[in-house]
């Protein structure tokens, strides 16, 4: 039985470094405007970082544009130069009581830099997953050790962390190819 155990929780680590990997694509910039894409900057907001999020409501009327509109209009003029200072590569523009993002279309070269950026952060989540596989079966052969478990369950241990891998690998392979694809398309 704590082979199960051992097994279902790197299962869950590893969902979880999938799941933070489809988070960060999120706030990969595409060729069409996102609220994905600022949700989560940064803004200093009486002298605490608080995500855009928390601030603001976030509206995409077309594909083009990104509308902010604060909850505090206070809170305006910082949102702004949270946005100036990001490496979005975006003018904000002001009313006095929205932010409005006009988003270009991406070079070709620009497309490239980013499904480069993808790939690496989905390789960044394949060593993840290989590293919890390595420390899953390093509590399994601890388990075997200790003789909670036997010979064949260790063995049966690993075949099952092996085949988790293979599962959430090409998840994020997948999950690559999806988003690579929607920056290169024109």
């Amino acid at each position: 039985m704590p082979t199960t155990k051992i097994v279902n929780e790197h299962k869950m680590l590893m969902q979880k470094t999938a799941d933070h990997l489809h988070s960060e694509f999120r706030t990969v910039r595409t060729g069409r405007a996102s609220a994905g894409i600022v949700e989560n900057l940064s803004v200093e907001y009486y002298g605490t970082p608080t995500p855009l999020k928390q601030l603001a409501s976030i509206a995409t009327p077309d594909a083009e544009q990104i509308v902010i509109k604060p909850f505090d209009p206070g809170a305006l003029k910082e949102i702004e130069k949270a946005i100036r200072s990001s490496d979005l590569s975006l003018s904000p523009i002001s009313d006095g009581k929205m932010i409005r993002l006009n988003v270009p279309p991406l070079s070709e070269e620009r497309r490239k830099q980013i499904a480069a950026q993808i790939k690496k952060m989905g390789e960044q989540s394949k060593i993840g997953i290989r590293n919890i596989r390595r420390d899953g079966i390093k509590k399994l052969e601890d388990a075997e050790k200790a003789g909670t478990i036997t010979e064949d369950n260790l063995e049966h241990g690993k075949k099952e962390m092996d085949e988790l891998v293979k599962q959430f690998t090409d998840k994020i392979d997948d999950a690559i190819k999806i988003k690579t694809d929607e920056v290169m398309k024109v």
